[in-house]
């Protein structure tokens, strides 16, 4: 299996925000969006699930163009998980039936059931099933988003800055389940992501916007001082630490710089 999208732009009445963006990616790989504030990050993403319509471009997987599909036959294809989740009224159960909704026809069926409790159980979420998601803690009303998503049964997974509003524990955590989904179901995933070191803990690939198009595209070994600067404008260093890519920003003071500077360049 293999996502291959082909020259998507889109533009906003005020401004162009997309411009010719290309990319691969393969089945069991994670793919980072990454780039400045209004970069086109999440603008990309509701393309790539016809929230949004392109001007130009395909999405193309195997073989088939999402592009052109019913709304319901993407939703089949992709996941999506976006910044904002909207089911806090809903129980846990209710609002990962939701992810069923292209399935289902007059009511949901035994089947519909079937998955949401095996994916209930796939993300430790049995025990809160009939709890309303407004109670929940960030990190586990996240799971439930992303167990809606998995709902569906699709082969790529969009998420929409998952971790944003996470504290570092269940940022870990819910990066941590995305990865095993994606590796254990056969998946692939798109995450647009501001943390570029989690970027680098997690994902295979890197998708750098910049001024709506692609500035680079590479795997872990080619993000580089040159392309964080290029892209962000931030001097920066990386060092490893446990086997782990750690990046430190070199902006700031002199004597800030001095020290860090000292430790080399990785």
């Amino acid at each position: 299996m293999i996502l291959s999208v082909n020259g998507i732009q889109f533009s906003y009445p005020s401004r162009p925000v997309l411009q010719g963006v290309s990319f691969q990616i393969e089945r069991r790989q994670i793919l980072a969006v990454l780039g400045v504030n209004g970069a086109g990050k999440s603008t990309l993403l509701k393309c790539l699930n016809r929230i949004l319509r392109p001007e130009e471009g395909s999405v193309v997987l195997n073989g088939q163009d999402l592009l052109q599909m019913k709304r319901r036959d993407v939703a089949k294809r992709l996941g999506y998980v976006p910044q904002k989740n909207g089911i806090d009224s809903l129980t846990v159960f209710d609002s990962v039936l939701l992810g069923r909704k292209p399935y289902i026809g007059w009511a949901a069926a035994e089947n519909d059931f079937q998955v949401v409790e095996k994916i209930l159980r796939l993300m430790n979420l049995e025990e809160l099933a009939l709890r309303p998601v407004g109670e929940l803690s960030g990190g586990e009303a996240q799971k439930v988003v992303i167990a809606r998503a998995l709902a569906q049964e699709p082969e790529i997974l969009l998420l929409d800055e998952p971790i944003s509003n996470l504290d570092l524990k269940n940022q870990l955590e819910v990066m941590d389940l995305i990865v095993r989904t994606v590796k254990d179901r056969g998946l692939s995933a798109i995450l647009s992501i501001h943390d570029l070191n989690l970027a680098l803990r997690f994902a295979d690939l890197f998708l750098f916007l910049k001024n709506g198009r692609v500035h680079t595209l590479a795997d872990r070994t080619a993000v580089t001082p040159a392309v964080i600067y290029e892209v962000y404008g931030v001097r920066v260093i990386f060092q490893e630490v446990q086997g782990f890519p750690v990046m430190i920003a070199l902006n700031g003071t002199t004597d800030v710089v001095g020290r860090l500077a000292s430790c080399g360049s990785g």
